[in-house]
């Protein structure tokens, strides 16, 4: 081509003839993003992650299409191969991020159900394995001698009972887990969810993770969403939370100054916090 393939490349590939003169470039994790406001959005996977994008662009549709009571982002067309990249174009949601520690707890509960809901039978080989963000089912490998030894001295035997506390609960029946249901993942209107994006981490596991996630609007909220049991065992995943993070960098290699900075991420939330 004669050119670095670059997230507009992409864009323009899979949505033949938008303007992209208003497209905004946005740099996750795992993938780079185009937003098209109002239109669409392209996200774009890293090397890594470009053998799951077909996978999670049909969970998309599969979600889009289960008659959730919110809207789930559906792909506009096939994924498209350019290089050694892909890409898709997933429909624009409308909605907005609610403000940390504002919900209301029986809105919250009403999401976990709606996602709870779904027969994961349903979805087949849709769903990635459960820690797919830090070592999948090396996850208590990773944690305990990658993540454990890198903290701080003061702070391993913490970092330590955090990960065996995890290990140590007791299996639940498997739902349908969205993996990371908070933030801007969460779109509001008129203080409902009316739209839940970022379904690359659902997978079939304990429910109490997403509830861990809506920590983000207050633990009053939470406790108010949920049965003792889910609350109690969202709190020893949410334990977990800061650790998976620096978990997350040593799984995919990232140079040295980003795992270090997120050693002391890591150090700073279980210093200063402590596990409920």
């Amino acid at each position: 081509m004669g050119h670095t393939t670059g997230p507009l490349d992409l864009a323009a590939a899979v949505l033949p003839g938008a303007d992209l003169g208003r497209a905004v470039v946005v740099q996750g994790e795992f993938h780079d993003v185009v937003l098209l406001p109002g239109e669409a959005v392209v996200k774009i996977a890293r090397r890594a992650a470009t053998p799951h994008l077909e996978r999670r662009a049909a969970l998309h549709a599969a979600l889009a299409a289960a008659g959730l009571p919110f809207a789930v982002p559906r792909p506009l067309g096939p994924v498209c191969h350019l290089g050694e990249r892909a890409a898709v174009a997933l429909s624009w949601v409308d909605g907005a991020p609610a403000p940390a520690g504002s919900a209301d707890p029986v809105r919250l509960r009403d999401l976990l159900d709606a996602v709870a809901s779904v027969d994961v039978a349903t979805l087949g080989g849709l769903l990635d394995v459960p820690h797919a963000y830090a070592g999948r089912d090396g996850w208590a490998e990773l944690m305990l001698d990658g993540v454990v030894p890198r903290m701080p001295e003061d702070l391993r035997p913490e970092a330590a009972r955090r990960v065996r506390a995890a290990l140590d609960l007791l299996e639940v029946p498997p739902r349908l887990v969205h993996g990371d249901l908070a933030g801007d993942n969460l779109l509001w209107r008129a203080g409902r969810v009316v739209g839940v994006l970022d379904w690359d981490l659902a997978a079939p596991f304990d429910p109490a993770v997403d509830a861990a996630c809506l920590a983000w609007f207050g633990w009053d909220a939470v406790r108010a969403a949920v049965d003792d049991d889910t609350y109690r065992r969202a709190c020893v995943w949410f334990g977990t939370f800061a650790l998976e993070h620096l978990g997350a960098a040593l799984a995919a290699g990232q140079p040295a100054p980003v795992v270090e900075a997120r050693v002391a991420r890591a150090a700073t939330l279980i210093g200063g916090v402590t596990a409920r």
